[in-house]
């Protein structure tokens, strides 16, 4: 990952750990959690693709893990937005942004069911069965409408400055000076052009030295004859 990605990655994550955790964790509201950290790592993934994706997911979900009040085991939550992390990033426009809002809509339902049923698979696999008592379905319900009700005000800001981020003036003009360096020791022209001109001017002076003899000696001839 480039060094603008990771640095504002991180900034993004842990800007929206801190919201969650201080602010929509404390609303009290029923059933799951609003979970900003889950839409910032859905849209960094649709802008990075799915390697970068899974690497800010696993970072981002062990913060979450680390972060108190957590009460479960550590690396839980990084499995799952890993995952969630990889499969959006699979579905990255060629562009890099979507044609429509459609998209990043049905990813972010899709991002809220699967992320509540791995975390609590993965939970059920070490024992923890908090999800039963709480009941699965109405922790899916309300995280899918938590998530949509937050994700206009998140996901497209996020991606359009991931954009924005990406294309660093900084770095384009260090690329571009680097091609045409690169493109100049590669095409040689600077050293074509001095090899032509330096030719031309050998061989100028070489017909003009040729023409100089021819003259001499002609006039030699000349001064035989007379």
């Amino acid at each position: 990952m480039r060094f603008n990605r990771i640095l504002l990655s991180t900034t993004l994550v842990i800007v929206a750990l801190v919201v969650q955790v201080s602010v929509l964790a404390r609303l009290q509201l029923p059933g799951a959690v609003p979970d900003l950290v889950l839409l910032t790592v859905l849209a960094l993934a649709l802008v990075y693709g799915h390697v970068s994706g899974a690497l800010i997911g696993f970072g981002a979900g062990l913060l979450a893990d680390l972060a108190p009040p957590a009460d479960h085991a550590v690396g839980r939550y990084a499995l799952v937005l890993c995952v969630i992390g990889y499969v959006a990033g699979l579905t990255k426009p060629e562009n890099g942004q979507p044609r429509s809002a459609a998209g990043p809509m049905v990813m972010v339902v899709a991002a809220a069911v699967g992320s509540t049923l791995l975390y609590a698979g993965v939970g059920a696999l070490v024992g923890d069965t908090g999800a039963r008592h709480v009941g699965l379905v109405s922790l899916i319900l309300t995280a899918v409408v938590y998530d949509l009700l937050l994700a206009p005000f998140t996901v497209p800001w996020i991606m359009a400055l991931a954009r924005r981020a990406d294309n660093d003036p900084l770095a384009e003009s260090t690329t571009t000076a680097g091609d045409v360096t690169s493109g100049w020791i590669a095409s040689g022209t600077g050293l074509r052009v001095g090899d032509r001109r330096g030719g031309g001017l050998r061989g100028g002076l070489r017909t003009r030295a040729a023409r100089g003899r021819a003259a001499r000696a002609a006039r030699i001839k000349g001064v035989k004859r007379l």
